[in-house]
């Protein structure tokens, strides 16, 4: 049985940095950013705002799709971003 996946894009409280991750439990994965419990680069800029995603049927397609994404200009991901959450609002809560 395939498991399906999310990819994603997070931001901090001034939307100076974008993170595109992939998942297979989307909320599971936001509430780690959120808490900030891990070192690293999410913890380190206090990315914690998730304003874009995109679900597939299985976690390949959504890594594909991540690597897609990451190799996208700055202007182009706020496009992206901005078709589905023009005001960048915590999709989250």
């Amino acid at each position: 049985m395939k498991r399906g996946g999310f990819t994603y894009i997070m931001t901090n409280d001034c939307h100076s940095v974008l993170y595109t991750g992939v998942t297979a439990n989307l909320e599971k994965r936001v509430y780690e950013h959120k808490q900030g419990d891990n070192p690293g680069f999410t913890n380190q800029y206090n990315v914690k705002k998730l304003i874009y995603f995109e679900a597939f049927q299985n976690i390949e397609e959504a890594i594909q799709r991540e690597k897609s994404i990451k190799g996208k200009t700055r202007a182009k991901k706020i496009a992206l971003i901005e078709s589905m959450n023009p005001k960048w609002r915590d999709l989250s809560i």
